[in-house]
């Protein structure tokens, strides 16, 4: 992907910040799917102004055949669209009739561990065993998250945690899952965190402007799996 495309694609997102729910899951399909707005409507066979005001009104209420077209476009569904099964956990689907369960090399695990995301982080503390879902970014190899000083998370600095992320294809039934293994440890130069805040893709996720503990995980295991479905 281009630099102008990607900086065309992140402009396009940050107008759909003020759109209705529809809007905004249009928007982020998109731009996972790595598609500008008029590679978008060329592929729904809809106007890109049509899109555009979809992306960014609150009040847009599309209709049910442009709606179609435009998840078809997306390889999404109208129900993804409309927030259907946001509330449940993933996975809610059948599995495949013909799966198996592989290995994937260090090499893929951390290709799928890729840039950010969201993660979970597993650590013995003196409240017991806990798994905290964070907001995490992937920096020389790394991953680093946010966290406020006191909190569960600050404690497990110099503690042995345990990350995970993982994505499941409801549709295909199929699945990975990335588990990184290390030690904690805080995140103190100041040179560092000013180049992890401006690396971060963004602030994390439960709000909080105490959240401005950077933590690493220095990595000493990395593992993972896939689902593959024949």
């Amino acid at each position: 992907m281009s630099e102008q495309t990607r900086s065309v694609m992140v402009e396009e997102t940050r107008r759909a910040a003020g759109a209705g729910d529809v809007g905004r899951r249009i928007a982020a399909r998109r731009e996972e799917l790595g598609l500008t707005r008029q590679d978008a409507a060329l592929r729904a066979g809809i106007a890109a102004g049509y899109l555009r005001y979809l992306e960014q009104q609150p009040s847009a209420t599309p209709g049910t055949s442009a709606l179609i077209r435009i998840a078809d476009a997306l390889d999404t569904s109208v129900a993804a669209l409309h927030g259907g099964g946001a509330g449940l956990p993933p996975g809610a689907g059948r599995a495949a009739g013909h799966s198996e369960l592989i290995e994937l090399d260090p090499a893929e695990c951390r290709a799928r561990l890729s840039t950010h995301g969201v993660g979970r982080i597993a650590a013995h503390t003196t409240e017991g065993l806990v798994v905290l879902p964070v907001n995490y970014t992937v920096v020389d190899g790394a991953v680093a998250f946010r966290t406020a000083p006191g909190s569960v998370l600050a404690t497990t600095v110099g503690a042995h945690v345990a990350f995970e992320v993982d994505h499941l294809d409801e549709a295909l039934s199929q699945g990975w899952s990335v588990l990184v293994q290390g030690r904690a440890r805080a995140v103190t130069g100041a040179d560092v965190v000013r180049r992890l805040d401006a690396l971060a893709h963004s602030r994390p996720w439960a709000g909080g402007a105490d959240r401005d503990l950077w933590m690493r995980v220095d990595e000493e295991r990395i593992s993972g799996r896939r689902i593959v479905v024949y």
